[in-house]
């Protein structure tokens, strides 16, 4: 009976093909696992009914057959060779020839058999692929038929593992067996010739087989032997012996060989694998934050930074920078490292931690652990056996009865282990500031994200920083908490990788067309500069000149390293005649439809169908749903983009024009709701004009939505395809259209001050010009009046406002206007000119039409002059009047839905209730602050935190307002933004006054004073002097005092701040009280209480009113 026959009695006769294609015959079948059989796309329920007769077939002893044994299911033999980097492992029995003339056939053959299953499993769980039994040899393969991340690494590692657990197999004779190992790395050619349990080792071709080999003839007994590219990759991942060269069989030159003796006692892979780490390059204000929360741990003040940013651009570089900084300084140091394979076990990264800190051995018995663990705790000495009984399970170390058992539920077990856990931190934080470290959190356990959440918790009543870095599509669910400061690290730009170069050549000039190529190849990915480097340097395409590198010949295109394309590619090696779908379905995206997978391909729906079932069985891609109603999604997007990368460019522009020509034909609602996924597909199949024409409207259809990173993606993106068309008047319109978009984007995500905003509206007001239409010029110059009123240039940002009223009255553009006159009204309030910002500020009322309003996209421009309004009232102290115009706002900003006109007015709320003294501050900071840090608003995320610092101080904590206040001028500076700084420094001065540390406060207001003579801000200035008042009243020089409250007095009514002469008449009347002069404090708080009409429950008036009430003693 053959193969075809046996699965058609069981009724599976359907995979006789694939099983076939893959050399599977029945020798093989009792051999097949369940994971072999899903790799060959068998379905679950069918694998169920093939083991069951296959066991029915007849159990078979593994080690009968010990050619059958092969480490994978057989790879499908391939179309055409292709050129590979792999990594090759020669493994020999030592001693099989004696060991032959000592044993019985029988004997042996059971020996050779424990053997090779060793190695099978062994390489297997390294990932490896066992191509072919020689006897007493065993060649295998890292990187083919399927590639992996770190081959190199885990074919040392295996080799390490074989030359301990070979001796441990049981040998008839009493010695114990041994094997020696040869690995080598490099580029081979590999053809279609590999099928199991053929002797057909040629299938690979080049050197390093070869090597491999030779290599295993040299070694000692019970060693690994690798050569120097092996080396190379696993960097100080091994401890190494170099052996020396040697002269090998063909090989012309003597080969440099090293000994891989075990693991290294390197802490990450960060320190094995950079061991030559580069000077940092340009993240100097991301280090001096971490800088500065440390400063704040060693006052007592701790805190959380989460550290983001993209794989390779330098996470671990700045956490590795923190460390070096601190080792002068007395500190203890907790670091924990999460790993991709490990995201299911939990608390991972805690084991792992708590071993190394132990210092745990390989050949450690339970007892040197339990005591090695129990030496590295803090805790008290009352809860210790509990702890270690904890921790003992955690470690899965059995402690023999040594400590108490507990009798736990999982979920109990759980809680008891996380509190020992932060007990532990906790006790260390107690003895010196600790430094808490949690790499590469976007792979963390779910478990240990709750511990860190727990920590978390608890940083800001201990000495302790915690820093955490992750990738980008991790989202933490912290950000926004007082105590969390979030680093987003970006790409470098392109002067930052030309340092990086320099660094590397050991400032040795690169051939500039070299370096334009990596600089621009790389995208400011610190790593891929690093890489494709010293790739460059080391290949030999340039040669050393005095203090330069010439081409040795013509420059070609430097090639960016593959290895993760190679590792991804082989995932879709067995699944070939599913190649056209699966590159029509990663050209659709991560997700897509089974009716438009069908509109493109352009095949019978039943071959469809199949060919996506097998995709599916493969686990390429997920289903949701059955045809022609499902849905699907590729599992990684790392799969679709390999995917993807196997066409052509011709065939990908013709892909892309048959998606978009189907989505426009068949799919209406999609290019109206989803308009980025046509300007994707127009781009990449040369479609420029349409292109243009969806990322605009993509990118305006994310404003709306105040999605302004997606926003900013796409606007850019349409600028970039814009590129290929000629300079037409309707490309400028344009490009003018997606400039402004682009600026409204950048402004809410890197505040209105950011230099790019300042670049893009610059770029745009040249456009707008040559265009010469007032609707296209008039939202350039109100960007460009908010980005220059934000930098604390005022009067610039007047005279773009007046400038802009001007054009609406020139034009009849009475959108024009309604904007003019708002930025006119906002920006005189800046400049302490209420009673004129209030005038210009109520004559928008009547502009106030939505018709007028639609141009606007940022925010609603009518409800911007209502909140300003009732900001300019409440200064000028109409209290009722205010809080109606605020309530307008707020109601019309809600219905309208539009979230960020929604922030802008409770940004604007939030000063008007501060000068009412209403409890409603703390109610709209909340809502701003989760508004903000939904969004992504830096610039509001730093007011909305200033605000609940002012609630606090005025809840009556000032040391946690001072502490907010503190990081919410850190954040708005981050932006660029100089306006408020005056009143962010009062803000801090009133913390201090109420923590009676005056001189501190007196020099926030010594600050705040020179900002205002600067920049020409004097909303604040007669709080400065009343502040200025209080505070030298409390050194102990009343006189001073006195001028100042006068001072301040004078102010006010030059500016008419009917409430900021309020509340310095109360402070000045309490200071005349003291000095026994009553009768000249009840007429001073009389004058300006009697101005007030409204708004009398106010505190500041009731202070007035109580301290008039009071007799003279």
């Amino acid at each position: 009976m053959d193969i075809d026959s046996w699965l058609h009695s069981i009724g599976l006769d359907r995979y006789a093909q694939i099983f076939r294609e893959n050399a599977v015959d029945l020798s093989v079948v009792p051999y097949l696992t369940d994971e072999d059989l899903e790799k060959l796309g068998v379905l679950l329920g069918h694998r169920r009914k093939f083991l069951r007769a296959a066991a029915e077939l007849g159990a078979v002893d593994k080690s009968a057959s010990p050619v059958a044994l092969t480490a994978t299911a057989p790879p499908r033999k391939h179309d055409a060779a292709e050129r590979r980097q792999l990594t090759i492992m020669f493994c020999d029995l030592v001693g099989s020839t004696a060991l032959s003339t000592r044993l019985d056939p029988e004997d042996l053959r059971e020996v050779i058999g424990a053997y090779q299953s060793c190695c099978a499993d062994i390489i297997t769980g390294a990932k490896g692929f066992v191509a072919r039994y020689m006897g007493d040899g065993v060649l295998a393969y890292f990187g083919y038929p399927q590639a992996h991340e770190h081959d190199a690494e885990r074919a040392v590692r295996a080799g390490l593992t074989l030359v301990e657990e070979v001796p441990k197999l049981a040998s008839p004779v009493g010695d114990s067996l041994q094997v020696r190992i040869g690995i080598a790395t490099g580029l081979v050619v590999v053809g279609d010739l590999i099928s199991a349990g053929l002797a057909e080792e040629q299938a690979v071709i080049g050197e390093t087989p070869n090597l491999a080999a030779r290599l295993q003839a040299i070694a000692e007994p019970g060693t690994v032997v690798i050569s120097s590219s092996t080396r190379r990759l696993t960097g100080g991942l091994f401890d190494y012996r170099e052996l020396g060269t040697f002269p090998l069989k063909g090989f012309d030159e003597p080969v440099k060989v090293w000994r891989a003796l075990g693991v290294s006692a390197a802490e990450s892979r960060y320190e094995a694998l950079r061991a030559s780490a580069l000077p940092l390059v340009n993240r100097y204000q991301e280090l001096d934050q971490l800088m500065q929360r440390w400063d704040g741990v060693q006052h007592g003040e701790g805190s959380v930074v989460l550290l983001s940013g993209e794989a390779g651009i330098g996470k671990s570089r700045i956490a590795q920078t923190v460390l070096e900084r601190l080792s002068s300084e007395p500190h203890t140091v907790v670091r924990q490292f999460c790993s991709p394979y490990h995201q299911d076990t939990a608390l991972y990264p805690v084991i792992a931690q708590l071993e190394r800190t132990a210092g745990f051995r390989r050949d450690d018995k339970d007892e040197q652990r339990l005591a090695k663990l129990e030496a590295s705790l803090v805790t008290p000495a009352s809860g210790r056996a509990e702890t270690m009984s904890l921790f003992a399970g955690l470690l899965s170390i059995p402690d023999g009865g040594r400590y108490p058992a507990l009798d736990l539920t999982p979920q109990k077990r759980k809680e008891r282990t996380l509190q020992a856990l932060l007990a532990q931190l906790e006790g260390l934080a107690t003895r010196q500031p600790l430094l808490f470290l949690m790499e590469d959190m976007h792979w963390a356990d779910s478990t240990s994200l709750e511990l860190f959440g727990q920590i978390m918790d608890r940083a800001p009543a201990l000495p302790l920083l915690a820093i955490a870095t992750f990738r980008p599509d991790f989202v933490p669910p912290w950000a926004g908490r007082p105590q969390v400061t979030m680093i987003g690290l970006d790409r470098l730009q392109r002067r930052h990788c030309t340092e990086m170069i320099v660094h590397l050549t050991a400032r040795k000039v690169l051939p500039q067309e070299i370096a334009d190529q990596i600089t621009e190849r790389t995208d400011g990915v610190p790593l891929f500069v690093e890489e494709l480097t010293k790739a460059v340097v080391e290949s030999g395409v340039l040669v050393e000149q005095d203090d330069r590198y010439v081409a040795a010949g013509p420059v070609t295109q430097v090639a960016i390293p593959t290895s993760l394309q190679e590792s991804l590619l082989a995932r879709l090696d067995r699944l070939a005649p599913t190649s056209n779908v699966a590159q029509i379905a990663a050209a659709l995206g991560r997700q897509f439809s089974h009716e438009l997978i069908s509109a493109v391909a352009g095949m019978p729906p039943a071959p469809l169908n199949e060919t996506l079932q097998q995709l599916v069985n493969a686990e390429l891609i997920f289903r949701r749903g059955t045809p022609p109603d499902a849905e699907y999604t590729f599992k990684h997007a790392l799969v679709q983009d390999t995917a993807y990368g196997t066409m052509l460019r011709s065939t990908r522009h013709q892909v892309h024009g048959r998606i978009a020509a189907a989505l426009e034909a068949q799919f209406p609602d999609i290019c109206a709701t989803q308009p980025a996924v046509l300007a994707r597909h127009c781009t990449e199949a040369g479609l420029t004009d349409k292109a243009v024409s969806y990322w605009l409207k993509a990118g305006q259809q994310a404003l709306a939505r105040s999605a302004t990173i997606e926003a900013a993606t796409q606007l850019r993106k349409g600028l970039d395809a814009l590129k290929g068309l000629q300079d037409t008047p309707e490309r400028r319109k344009q490009e003018l259209d997606l400039q402004l978009a682009l600026a409204l984007a950048q402004m809410a995500m890197k505040g209105y001050s950011a230099p790019e905003v300042g670049e893009t509206l610059g770029r745009a007001r040249v456009l707008a010009e040559r265009i010469d239409q007032p609707r296209y010029l008039w939202p350039v110059i109100l960007g460009q009046s908010s980005f220059h009123r934000v930098r604390g240039e005022h009067r610039r940002a007047l005279e773009l406002a007046e400038q802009l009223e001007r054009v609406g009255e020139a034009r009849n553009d009475v959108a024009a206007q309604l904007v003019g006159r708002w930025a006119n009204g906002r920006t005189r309030l800046f400049l302490g000119e209420f009673a004129a910002a209030r005038e210009l500020l109520e004559r928008c009322h009547g502009l106030a039409d939505p018709a007028h309003r639609s141009g606007v996209s940022f925010a609603d421009p009518f409800v911007m002059t209502l909140a300003y309004l009732a900001w300019t009232l409440a200064v000028l102290g109409h209290l009722d009047e205010a809080r109606t115009r605020l309530n307008e706002a707020l109601s019309e900003a809600r219905r309208l839905n539009h979230t960020q006109t929604l922030v802008e007015v409770l940004l604007s709320a939030c000063p008007v209730e501060r000068i009412i003294g209403s409890p409603n501050l703390q109610q709209h900071e909340e809502e701003l602050l989760a508004l903000s840090t939904e969004r992504g608003f830096p610039l509001h995320l730093g007011w909305a935190t200033a605000y609940r610092g002012v609630s606090l101080t005025l809840l009556g904590q000032p040391q946690e307002g001072l502490s907010l206040i503190h990081q919410a001028m850190t954040t708005i500076r981050t932006t660029g933004a100089v306006t408020g700084t005056p009143d962010l420094l009062m803000m801090l001065a009133d913390a201090y006054a109420k923590l009676e540390r005056p001189a501190e406060g007196l020099s926030c207001l010594a600050e705040a004073k020179q900002v205002i003579e600067a920049t020409d801000e004097r909303y604040g200035e007669a709080e400065l002097y009343r502040l200025r008042g209080t505070l030298l009243n409390a050194t102990g020089d009343p006189v001073a005092a006195e001028q100042n409250y006068r001072q301040a007095i004078a102010v006010a009514q030059l500016q008419s701040t009917k409430p900021f002469e309020l509340r310095t008449s109360i402070g000045l009347a309490r200071l005349l009280r003291e000095q026994g002069r009553h009768a000249e404090a009840h007429d001073l708080l009389a004058s300006i209480y009697g101005w007030f009409a409204e708004g009398l429950d106010a505190p500041d008036l009731k202070e007035a009113r109580a301290l008039l009430d009071m007799r003279a003693s």
